[in-house]
């Protein structure tokens, strides 16, 4: 935040800012240009990242038409549906370019889906099924997506658009929507899985996994990870099973035993209304196979009804404290934070696609103008506590030098 009158910089900062925008932008459209067959391609990329990241409400073929200048969507379709481009070439630029400028040594990978409301049953992957966005069954379309949480920002590098049996059992509904042949019914873990294996492959810098139950109950992601001797804080449900001395717990059970003196008060980030505030306890249960690494069990409960908890399954080197564990199962509020601004400022639930492809195309797009918001805010920060701070050295220099000469009370 600016700490200037109300907040607002000053209107050289404020060019300064969208000089910087406009530098960027054009840096990123230059960096995707060469994934772009034909010209005509790359420039409806361009005009379609400027519609996502314009103040149109609605950022659908004829509004984002609209707001670039053309006369019909026609130009937006042809890009989201026969143009000649690869959508994972692009993918793998936005994790590069999200790696470059948030990179972090600390940084977390964080696992969550999100349901795209959708009527009828042609568009790809559609069918009635849980939504956590509605909160109940819904006509809808899920993917699945990692987002990147590092100190300088956080925002998404990857996603997958889940496919239900409905449809991988129906050769002909998935034809008819362009689902290529290779594709095969995957959990929503193993699609989680396919992205982590693409992130480590790319050795991008991460330090943690976090994700919420429908992936932390999932032993066989936990096991995979830490072969890959990758740490997590997964949540789990409260019936998931632990081994123990050789004795099999519910998790429930297990931190049952831990005394209340255990019980530690944190804070796993920051709210809108202030520090996320809960009691925290872990008990340690069977070391794994990887020598200098633990297995330990966290149990969250609320500070005004002590029945109220959720449990968690943690994978870390060995002597890391509960402190951090904490910090990491907070970290998954960051992709529901970017969930929202996605499809509340480049309009990632906008699309009017039914093909495989043109889901694909359009998200793609849509993470990609989400981090160039991330980004650039970034930097505008960072530039700020380095004005900040060369005002308080040239600050304190002129101090010293008015002592120096006793123009002012020591």
């Amino acid at each position: 935040m600016y700490q200037q009158g109300l907040d607002v910089p000053p209107v050289s900062t404020q060019v300064d800012e969208v000089r910087n925008w406009a530098n960027e932008f054009d840096a990123l459209v230059e960096r995707i240009s060469p994934h772009f067959a034909r010209s005509e391609a790359r420039a409806r990329a361009r005009d379609y990242l400027v519609g996502l990241l314009s103040p149109v409400e609605r950022k659908n073929g004829w509004q984002l038409a609209e707001q670039v200048g053309n006369q019909t969507p026609y130009g937006i379709q042809n890009l989201l549906g026969r143009a000649q481009w690869n959508a994972d070439a692009v993918r793998d630029e936005l994790r590069k370019y999200v790696i470059e400028h948030l990179g972090h040594s600390q940084a977390v990978l964080v696992i969550d889906e999100t349901g795209f409301l959708k009527k009828g049953t042609k568009s790809v992957g559609v069918q009635r099924q849980y939504s956590g966005t509605a909160g109940r069954i819904e006509n809808c379309q899920i993917g699945v997506f990692v987002g990147y949480a590092s100190p300088q920002g956080y925002t998404f590098i990857d996603r997958e658009l889940y496919l239900p049996k409905s449809w991988t059992d129906d050769s002909e509904r998935c034809r008819c929507a362009g689902v290529p042949e290779e594709v095969k019914f995957a959990t929503k873990p193993q699609l989680a899985r396919e992205m982590l294996e693409r992130a480590f492959n790319a050795e991008v810098p991460v330090a943690w996994v976090t994700a919420d139950e429908v992936y932390g109950s999932d032993r066989r992601l936990r096991l995979w990870l830490e072969e890959q001797q990758q740490a997590y804080v997964m949540a789990v449900s409260t019936a998931e099973p632990i081994w123990t001395n050789l004795e099999m717990h519910k998790v429930e059970e297990l931190v049952a035993t831990v005394p209340e003196a255990a019980w530690v008060r944190l804070s796993c980030g920051e709210g809108s209304k202030g520090p996320r505030e809960y009691d925290w306890a872990r008990a340690r249960f069977n070391c794994p196979h990887a020598p200098k690494w633990e297995r330990w069990v966290l149990v969250r409960r609320s500070l005004t009804d002590q029945t109220d908890r959720a449990y968690y399954v943690a994978f870390a080197p060995s002597g890391t404290t509960l402190e951090e564990m904490v910090s990491v199962a907070g970290t998954r509020w960051t992709i529901e934070t970017s969930f929202e601004t996605a499809k509340g400022e480049v309009g990632l639930d906008h699309y009017e696609v039914r093909s495989w492809s043109g889901w694909y195309r359009h998200i793609t797009l849509a993470l990609l103008a989400h981090a160039l918001l991330t980004v650039t805010r970034a930097m505008g920060e960072r530039e700020f506590l380095k004005k900040q701070e060369t005002l308080a050295q040239s600050n304190n220099s002129l101090q010293q030098f008015k002592r120096q000469r006793g123009l002012c009370c020591l």
